[in-house]
């Protein structure tokens, strides 16, 4: 009996699905529609002759027979884009800039999808604050960045929320009627501008007592226990707690993230569009977990 003959397209559609767990979002990923992901997958699934993923419209998940072809797959795509770099002279280099109060516990997997999309490309990571990564992009110095909207001058891609809260430790003490002790980082920080403009509207009163040179500083501080923070839910420290209720802190407004590109070579821009919907997925989920912790 001869082997069925894998078609790269097909393949790479059923392996996005699963890590994206929608056809919805696999689409978007690969720039094509709904209809075509399903078309593709059905016909992965003729020449295999076996049922790939269960859907129904409240999830998708991989079948029995799924989940045993899912590695070699992947094995499959990665083998297949390395042969067509191999082919290609040409050293490419994608500089990627991500502010410091997005990049979280997704950038391995993101930095990891856009390798193995292009294992040819030589990736350049900036970590800095959205406004000095906003005037590298407009510099020419840096080909895509992930900033926070409230420090954006440009119309970029909305690729998610971003939700804030008050943390501290959990033996954090704060005296009845003396000033909130904070922690935060330099003056410049949106983040720390529109906490303390919140504390200001809401008549209290705060004190800094700590200012970092970077978001790893300033959780640090918090989970010493010297001061309250204002940071994202997603990427607070474990050690520490949401404290908003305990001493009645005002509520912070939530922000977006936004994607700019100035890439418009297909790959590129094929690695961009995985990288957004990974990202959606990653952040959804995680909201979604710290929904039900709430």
């Amino acid at each position: 009996m001869s082997k069925p003959i894998l078609d790269v397209d097909a393949v790479r559609a059923f392996v996005t699905i699963v890590d994206l767990k929608s056809f919805t979002k696999a689409a978007e990923a690969l720039g094509t529609t709904q209809g075509a992901i399903s078309v593709k997958l059905k016909r992965l699934e003729t020449r295999l002759g076996h049922h790939l993923i269960e859907r129904t419209p409240r999830w998708v998940r991989l079948s029995a027979q799924g989940a045993v072809f899912l590695n070699a797959a992947r094995e499959f795509l990665t083998a297949h884009d390395r042969a067509a770099a191999a082919l290609s002279s040409e050293q490419r280099h994608f500089r990627l800039g991500i502010a410091h109060h997005v990049a979280g516990p997704e950038t391995p997997t993101l930095l990891a999808m856009l390798y193995e999309r292009d294992p040819g490309l030589t990736i350049e990571m900036r970590l800095d604050e959205s406004r000095d990564l906003l005037s590298a992009f407009d510099n020419s110095e840096l080909d895509a960045i992930i900033v926070r909207q409230e420090d954006d001058h440009l119309n970029g891609e909305d690729i998610g929320p971003e939700h804030f809260g008050w943390f501290a430790a959990p033996d954090f003490y704060h005296r009845e009627g003396e000033p909130l002790r904070l922690a935060s980082l330099a003056p410049c920080c949106g983040v720390r501008n529109i906490a303390t403009q919140s504390l200001d509207d809401a008549g209290i009163a705060w004190v800094e007592v700590f200012v970092g040179g970077g978001h790893a500083a300033v959780m640090a501080a918090v989970s010493a226990g010297l001061a309250v923070a204002a940071l994202s839910c997603r990427l607070a420290p474990s050690d520490t707690v949401e404290v908003s209720q305990r001493f009645n802190l005002p509520e912070l407004p939530s922000s977006r993230i936004m994607l700019h590109s100035k890439l418009t070579d297909q790959r590129s821009r094929d690695a961009l569009r995985t990288i957004a919907a990974a990202y959606r997925e990653h952040r959804a989920s995680m909201h979604r977990t710290l929904e039900k912790q709430l």
